[in-house]
């Protein structure tokens, strides 16, 4: 099957998750045959068109106008992006027999080359939502443009996939008003190749000397947004340093709410215990979650939580907030330990508990680890993924999509 996926990140320009899992699926079912062409943004230093590990890999620099990557210009950015994915999708030599949208950066590029390619399939995954990030709520202008053209993306699609019950129960609230088939939404999970999550002894050795020779150490890994909740992590740790004697917390990752995150911490006065990395190369950030004495994942908003399989990789024990995709993963007292989302005590308590209770945290994370080898390989998702795609041909040109939607103003979407 050929198989065209737009992504507006790839590796090595990785802003998130979406980037990890395009890469492993595009290469996951080229491994499988299939003929796999990516088309996604230009990177510094990377080749505009390439065959990596089986997978075409065009890289498009924006079309102009040229614009910073902020909130003030974002949809004007995208629609840049938009334009040079479907310039380099409209000379492709062969038509695609599934063009596959990942989230609603690249709607209008997919939409545009489903209808050039009119025999191809539109797949569409919907990583996350714009309500869904904000419980329910759309704050303002930018949010409600963005709604509407996941909407509209839906609607569009021949076939949707999420990665978790939650974000298909998410999908059916927000966007389904009664016109999509029931098996119109399918759910795959995410995955993990175990054998690219591994660090060595001495790697390990070598964070613990850095972090945590004194006691534990509590490690997040994860963007630095609100959504996140790293927050959560700052506010428990004065009940923690009292109750953990010689605690280290490391807090890997960048994001909009990190100079937030910083003050934070010292007006909690935890300052001295953080060590703020941000951005870090694979193989350091293998070795620290490896090294973690609990990796700890406090997210208010999680469609699936990727770092969750990361760490269950790695070893290293587990604590999440009861939330999304994580819930689904992460079975408390059996694959890890699980609190409240945005409960501070909670986190402490649960946090407390896999310190203390070394050995049984440990167990847990041999339990973990051992799921990822029955459900979680990146073989046996690209066999779904295949699944999904043949019923989106056989119903292909089959989807009644609704004019452009305007979300109500004021409304919780998640509630209403």
């Amino acid at each position: 099957m050929r198989v065209l996926h737009l992504s507006w990140e790839y590796p090595p320009l990785v802003y998130g998750g979406l980037g990890r899992h395009v890469h492993a699926l595009a290469e996951a079912q080229a491994a499988r045959g299939d003929a796999v062409t990516v088309i996604t943004q230009l990177s510094p230093g990377e080749s505009s068109d390439a065959f990596i590990n089986g997978v075409r890999v065009i890289r498009v620099p924006h079309d102009p106008p040229a614009l910073p990557f902020d909130e003030e210009h974002l949809l004007a950015w995208v629609m840049a992006l938009e334009s040079a994915m479907i310039r380099a999708g409209l000379v492709l030599e062969d038509e695609p027999d599934v063009v596959h949208a990942h989230d609603w950066i690249v709607a209008h590029a997919a939409v545009a080359l489903r209808t050039h390619f009119p025999s191809a399939a539109l797949v569409s995954t919907m990583h996350a939502t714009e309500a869904g990030r904000h419980q329910g709520w759309l704050p303002g202008p930018l949010s409600e443009a963005i709604h509407s053209v996941e909407h509209w993306l839906v609607h569009e699609s021949d076939r949707i996939i999420v990665c978790s019950q939650h974000m298909y129960a998410e999908v059916e609230k927000l966007f389904a008003e009664g016109a999509l088939e029931p098996r119109h939404v399918h759910v795959i999970a995410n995955g993990i190749d175990r054998d690219r999550w591994r660090a060595s002894r001495s790697a390990v050795a070598a964070v613990r000397d850095r972090f945590g020779a004194a006691g534990p150490l509590l490690v997040f890994v994860g963007r630095l947004e609100w959504e996140k909740g790293a927050h959560t992590l700052i506010d428990a740790l004065p009940r923690l340093r009292r109750r953990l004697p010689g605690l280290r917390v490391v807090i890997a990752g960048r994001g909009g709410a990190s100079e937030d995150l910083q003050r934070l911490a010292r007006e909690r006065r935890v300052a001295n215990i953080i060590e703020f990395t941000g951005w870090l190369p694979e193989h350091e950030l293998h070795a620290l979650i490896a090294a973690a004495d609990a990796l700890v994942i406090p997210s208010i908003y999680e469609p699936f939580g990727l770092v969750a399989l990361e760490g269950a990789a790695l070893g290293a024990p587990l604590v999440v907030a009861r939330t999304g995709g994580l819930a689904e993963f992460v079975e408390d007292g059996v694959t890890g330990r699980v609190f409240v989302p945005g409960d501070v005590a909670d986190l402490a308590r649960a946090a407390t508990e896999a310190i203390n209770d070394a050995d049984a945290s440990a167990a847990m994370a041999r339990t973990a680890r051992d799921r990822l080898e029955s459900s979680y390989r990146w073989e046996l998702l690209a066999g779904q993924t295949r699944d999904t795609y043949e019923e989106a041909r056989a119903h292909h040109g089959r989807t009644t999509a609704p004019p452009v939607w305007i979300p109500p103003r004021g409304v919780n979407l998640l509630r209403a």
